[in-house]
């Protein structure tokens, strides 16, 4: 690995290219990212590698290494952290390369996955509203993709859910769930904006915002009658977390659903030949009281 790390500071391109590549290949074990990784720190050199003048191709390397390190269980992503690894993956998001933009995002994903939400709340606010907008309306599918992710991991842990929500809810349900699902993209994507509408309706007062926004409420029973099942079910999830029986007025919360036909389009669901899609709506018919 000392040798891995030294070919970072050859002054020939290639060879600082292949030292680059031969790392990424080793970041996608386990067992390296727990061991040789850890012991010689080298989230450290990849670090000043993406601050440096090196090639594109280089730095787009450098940015996949990154991803892997960042991974939940990966020892080095503390003290990335520590060490101003946010504000270095925001800039990358600025790139004009799609490949960088794409890395920086998938790295901030990985990054929240399941972590604290003081890191959250610095990974939202060092990207800001503007940067968030610009990369869900980014024409790279790939890049789209991986910043819903990241919402999506940003919102997970209910009292994650209901702070982050509280402080950028407006604009997080404008962007990331408005505009996706009223624009012309794949199944995949409009999934994606659905799940983090899911993770909403999984707070506790995070709930508000799609049970008061009647737009979104029809945008769910749109997509509950849509052609694909796979958006089917992630509407259907929806609306089982909105009104969970367990939770805190959930009565009211059935009773408006109920009136604005919920309940009638899920009874219609039961004769779907999907057994996924069944499931779920099982699963939320019984929710009502």
């Amino acid at each position: 690995m000392d040798h891995i790390v030294q070919a970072f500071a050859e002054a020939n391109t290639q060879v600082q290219l292949a030292a680059v590549r031969c790392m990424h290949s080793l970041s996608r074990s386990v067992q390296q990212l727990r061991t040789s990784f850890q012991d010689h720190a080298c989230w450290q050199p990849l670090m000043k590698m993406l601050q440096s003048n090196a090639s594109n191709e280089v730095l787009i390397a450098a940015s996949s290494t990154l991803c892997n390190l960042l991974l939940e269980f990966s020892p080095s992503k503390e003290h990335m952290l520590q060490q101003g690894a946010i504000d270095l993956l925001v800039d990358l998001t600025k790139r004009d390369d799609p490949a960088l933009r794409l890395n920086g995002v998938w790295a901030l994903m990985n990054m929240a996955f399941q972590t604290e939400q003081k890191v959250k709340e610095r990974i939202l606010k060092t990207v800001g509203p503007d940067q968030l907008f610009r990369l869900l309306s980014d024409p790279d599918g790939a890049i789209l993709m991986k910043t819903l992710g990241l919402l999506r991991n940003l919102l997970s842990n209910k009292p994650h859910i209901d702070n982050i929500m509280a402080n950028h809810g407006q604009k997080i349900i404008q962007a990331a769930v408005v505009l996706i699902l009223e624009g012309d993209h794949p199944t995949a994507i409009k999934e994606q904006s659905l799940c983090i509408l899911a993770n909403i309706a999984d707070g506790d007062t995070a709930k508000d915002f799609i049970m008061t926004n009647d737009d979104v409420l029809k945008k769910l029973m749109n997509y509950m009658n849509h052609t694909s099942i796979k958006l089917q079910v992630a509407a259907v999830f929806c609306v089982t977390n909105l009104i969970w029986s367990e939770d805190e007025d959930a009565l009211e919360r059935q009773a408006k659903l109920k009136d604005l036909g919920f309940q009638k389009t899920l009874q219609h669901l039961l004769s779907t030949n999907d057994s996924s899609l069944f499931d779920k709506v099982k699963t939320a018919l019984q929710q009502f009281a």
